[in-house]
């Protein structure tokens, strides 16, 4: 996303250089701050958009967030705002969803963004969870423009409990 496509539109030469990496028999990975998609969606995207590429070729930065928490709370527990693959990488490593009293408040990016989401995850904040961005990115590429990402979602918690988010993802190590 912004590298090999924008939104359902892919960029020119990708198509060329992903047949180069696979004929040459490339090791290669996508790294994706995108939380959204889990990496067989990603697969199944590209395959759309007419290139085959194995799932185990993404990395995405709900597995990295996923990841670093379980490496910080194994079998924590999470009050996440995002789509389905930050909710899956963190089922994955044995974390539960929990609205009342998380380790951490998740933000991702997503289209279910509302007020009463983000009223929610201040409270929280504010009780003591640990309030953790999937990403840094601002935007993200679309079709016709750019589109608020993870830390402009943040930023209203941020704001209004005093904290700062930590944020996984590119190009955090």
């Amino acid at each position: 996303d912004g590298v090999i496509y924008h939104g359902n539109r892919l960029l020119p030469g990708v198509p060329d250089f992903v047949d180069w990496l696979q004929k040459e028999n490339k090791q290669f990975l996508f790294l994706t701050n995108g939380s959204e998609r889990s990496p067989r969606e990603l697969q199944e995207k590209l395959q759309r958009l007419g290139i085959q590429v194995a799932a185990q070729h993404f990395y995405t930065s709900a597995q990295a967030t996923a990841s670093f928490l379980a490496s910080q709370r194994p079998d924590g527990s999470a009050y996440v705002i995002g789509e389905a693959g930050l909710i899956n990488a963190l089922y994955n490593v044995g974390y539960t969803m929990n609205n009342v009293d998380p380790d951490f408040v998740v933000m991702g990016e997503t289209r279910t963004y509302s007020y009463e989401k983000i009223e929610q995850a201040v409270n929280l904040v504010l009780k003591g969870a640990k309030l953790v961005g999937a990403n840094p990115d601002l935007t993200g590429n679309i079709e016709n423009g750019i589109a608020p990402a993870t830390k402009s979602l943040i930023a209203p918690i941020e704001l209004s409990t005093g904290r700062n988010a930590y944020f996984v993802g590119k190009p955090n190590p």
